[in-house]
């Protein structure tokens, strides 16, 4: 596993260590700390440092990335993410290793970091959503995906590129977004007001693992609704009046088309975040 020691990275190594499951985990430095049974250093874009991780592995969860396109400068963010992506998934092919899941993003969507607000041209967005990317962070999630597609075709190797929204646990990540976005939902409708709880996100690249049909997919994950305590139909109304809705989104029912990861793996959400409102330091829903 490349990004073991980022948020979803542990998640997903205390997953595999409570099955029982060996892993192991490169870092570009080791904490101390992490629950694998092998720990290699070095970059995940680094071909002899990735081989030697490789060896006795059967699957790979490549996580390891600049996380947003202000993570670096804009030849950082991007040279660095899709270097890394084909180095993995060309070495894990060439390896013999067979299954991978690579963490793409909502934000392949170029929604999330456009200059101007850009709204999508329908909702429930899915994988098939046009693309007006303009930042390279989201530029490199969608080079990934075409990476990936390649491998599936060069070495018959499954990968599933998983678009991951905002993600959190029960640390004070989650909630504060949550306040933030429950207090002034404008600020979360690039993101359509989408998250999905660490632990699920776990549990999203453990299962995505046992897809084995030698095929490129790409799939969008979230909590079924969204984190504001208001219906999605009054934050349409209010913040994208004028997008096309191709289907009844009723209560909070998030605006992301996730029936393509439930249908290949099964996806389903199992730990919805459950704030109160209103919240201990008095800030509650924007309701409309």
């Amino acid at each position: 596993m490349t990004g073991a020691a980022g948020r979803i990275g542990r998640a997903v190594l205390a997953l595999l260590d409570s099955r029982g499951i060996g892993a192991t985990a490169l870092v570009l430095d080791d904490p101390g700390d992490l629950a694998a049974s092998r720990v290699v250093v070095g970059s995940a874009g680094d071909p002899s440092v990735v081989a030697d991780a490789l060896a006795g592995v059967d699957a790979v969860v490549h996580l390891a990335a600049r996380p947003a396109p202000t993570s670096g400068t804009p030849f950082e963010v991007f040279a660095e993410n899709t270097r890394a992506t084909f180095t993995v998934l060309e070495c894990a092919g060439a390896a013999g290793v067979r299954r991978a899941v690579i963490a793409s993003s909502y934000g392949a969507n170029g929604l999330p970091w456009a200059r101007e607000f850009l709204p999508p041209a329908y909702l429930p967005v899915d994988e098939a959503l046009p693309s007006p990317v303009e930042d390279p962070y989201g530029l490199s999630k969608q080079t990934d995906e075409l990476t990936a597609a390649m491998m599936a075709r060069r070495h018959g190797l499954t990968v599933v590129a998983v678009r991951y929204p905002f993600v959190g646990g029960v640390e004070e990540r989650l909630a504060a977004h949550a306040r933030a976005v429950t207090d002034d939902p404008a600020r979360g409708v690039r993101e359509l007001w989408s998250y999905l709880d660490v632990r699920d996100a776990a549990l999203v690249a453990l299962s995505a693992l046992g897809v084995d049909d030698g095929r490129a997919h790409v799939v969008l994950v979230a909590a079924p609704e969204t984190l504001v305590p208001v219906p999605t139909s009054e934050l349409l109304r209010r913040y994208l009046p004028d997008v096309e809705v191709r289907r009844p989104l009723p209560g909070r029912s998030v605006p992301v088309d996730t029936s393509a990861a439930r249908r290949l793996f099964g996806f389903v959400a199992q730990f919805p975040f459950e704030a109160r409102y209103p919240f201990e330091d008095g800030s509650g829903p924007a309701a409309g």
